[in-house]
């Protein structure tokens, strides 16, 4: 009995604020295809812990919320940002400060949250196909995705983006404590023991400094074969 082709999968990997999540939505939702923002599940995790009051360096703790938390993604009804429920609440917005991203990058060196929410990515991959958003969705989560895309921007760049996005939020930010931000989570990431931000060996590399989203798109959707 012949077996079924497996779910196509594309992955961009990146660091922090590369433009990861607004190109996988827009290639997505073109190549009609599920999302996954993987980062969003261990932002969540992250918020979780912190509504609980655990200490992030208490693994077993923190190992018992990722399992346990309800992570649900849900459309905008105005076709906006995908919103991100988080046991029961609506955590988007506190989601996307850099206190959660950097609650993430804390919680994601531990093997064990790592293992927990493995499943739960996974468990995305379903017909027609799957844009998988993260920092080790090609390494390590799906290293036989049929397609890959690692983005970068320089740290300057990256923290222009992510001032612009927080200061439209109403966020009180700084430039130059941004950029220092994303300059230690780099290093953070890329340091790591466990799944260390790095591109797969068969990712095409897009340096998104200068480019405009229309751009990247493109240059993201060449990279998926008819």
């Amino acid at each position: 009995m012949p077996t079924s082709p497996p779910v196509p999968v594309l992955t961009i990997d990146g660091p922090s604020g590369s433009g990861k999540g607004t190109i996988s939505r827009l290639v997505a939702e073109h190549l009609g295809w599920r999302l996954l923002d993987s980062g969003a599940l261990y932002r969540a995790v992250g918020y979780a812990a912190g509504m609980a009051g655990l200490d992030l360096s208490d693994t077993d703790a923190v190992t018992r919320c990722a399992a346990s938390t309800k992570i649900q993604f849900r459309a905008a009804p105005d076709g906006g940002e995908t919103r991100v429920i988080v046991n029961g609440h609506d955590a988007t917005d506190e989601l996307r400060t850099e206190t959660a991203g950097a609650a993430a990058s804390a919680i994601a060196s531990v093997p064990s949250v790592r293992q927990a929410l493995v499943a739960l990515q996974l468990g995305f991959r379903k017909a027609p196909g799957l844009v998988a958003d993260g920092r080790d969705m090609g390494t390590v989560i799906f290293p036989d995705a049929s397609y890959k895309v690692f983005l970068t921007a320089s740290a300057a760049e990256r923290a222009k983006r992510r001032y612009k996005q927080l200061k439209e939020k109403g966020l009180s930010v700084t430039l130059s404590s941004l950029q220092s931000e994303i300059e230690a989570r780099d290093a953070r990431d890329a340091s790591r023991a466990v799944a260390p931000l790095k591109p797969a060996r068969d990712a095409v590399l897009v340096d998104t400094t200068g480019m405009g989203i229309e751009d990247v798109v493109a240059k993201v959707l060449a990279v998926v074969k008819p």
